[in-house]
């Protein structure tokens, strides 16, 4: 295969000064096919991966279903008692994982503690009867995880990944590649970094989220590695149905949320909707798509993005021919 068409895409919007640059690489369940860098940026270069943390902490949760010391429907009281005291309903893990938990959502780059922010935001709506992204969620994600297991959620993440190689991964945002407007988008970096959000604060290579789409291939295959089929396979299951979807994910983006996943099975702009993954703040990208045998990231540091669709570079990818 070749992918001429997604590196001429990634090329050409940096040279049009539309991202001010880019790392884009595809692999296959062996290992990385292609890898390319664009703008004045090395193919190792350390993003911030916003979003895509959170595909990240729901395999070490799902890790930790797997050992039998928690389930999706534990209730995030088991590990924070205090939570939701005025509410009359039950926020579960995974409803913290699909986006349905209602707690109401605080800014990025919040000066106040995420624990504190998770007890005291108060609900937006009963857990499980609409869906609005939530990234504070991902705290009860982590206190559940700290909880069940006696180890630091970024510890255990870390961990799982370098055992397959992705060794890159990190909450330390020093020599990092930057992201030119965020100001201009209304987040504050430092304060963002701070907040070490297990909803966001991940930062790293493409190469690293390579390894660990390969690895989801050959999971998805049968191999047993950092999950096992049966983890994967809960990890893709829709877990929001036919419920209202509050923006910025309305109904007409076509997706639904798995465990901690976008499963992106109705997206009118993709050819092929067989694909799950994440995408992240300022542009990172980071889809698996199983029938197709193909995951590919891109990685890039623009907040504010007219005239990017990452929808062509997704079709590009699976049409290279």
């Amino acid at each position: 295969m070749s992918h001429h068409a997604a590196f001429d895409w990634a090329r050409r919007h940096v040279a049009a000064q539309r991202l001010p640059t880019a790392v884009l690489g595809i692999a296959d369940e062996s290992g990385i096919l292609a890898l390319d860098a664009f703008g004045k940026v090395p193919t190792d270069a350390v993003y911030p991966l916003f979003s895509i943390t959170k595909a990240l902490i729901g395999i070490t949760a799902t890790r930790a279903i797997e050992r039998g010391l928690l389930t999706p429907d534990a209730p995030l009281t088991d590990a924070l008692p205090e939570f939701g005291g005025a509410r009359d309903d039950v926020v579960r893990l995974w409803h913290l994982a699909s986006h349905t938990s209602g707690i109401a959502e605080p800014p990025l780059d919040t000066a106040v503690p995420l624990r504190r922010e998770l007890l005291t935001r108060g609900r937006d709506f009963a857990a499980g009867t609409m869906s609005r992204y939530s990234t504070l969620a991902f705290e009860g994600i982590a206190a559940l995880v700290e909880h069940a297991t006696g180890t630091a959620w970024d510890t255990q993440t870390l961990e799982w990944a370098a055992s397959i190689g992705a060794t890159g991964l990190t909450l330390d945002p020093e020599g990092s590649i930057d992201v030119p407007d965020a100001a201009d988008a209304g987040l504050d970096m430092e304060r963002f970094h701070a907040t070490r959000a297990p909803g966001a604060g991940l930062l790293g290579r493409a190469e690293d989220l390579l390894r660990i789409g390969s690895e989801l291939l050959r999971i998805g295959a049968g191999h047993r590695g950092i999950l096992t089929p049966a983890g994967l396979a809960m990890m893709r299951r829709p877990l929001t149905g036919d419920i209202p979807r509050l923006d910025p994910y309305p109904a007409e983006r076509g997706q639904d949320w798995g465990f901690t996943l976008n499963l992106r099975t109705r997206a009118p702009g993709l050819i092929d909707r067989d694909v799950y993954g994440h995408a992240g703040w300022a542009g990172t990208e980071f889809w698996v798509h199983p029938t197709a045998g193909l995951c590919w990231v891109l990685l890039t540091n623009r907040a504010l993005r007219p005239g990017i669709d990452a929808d062509e570079l997704d079709n590009a990818v699976i049409s290279g021919v």
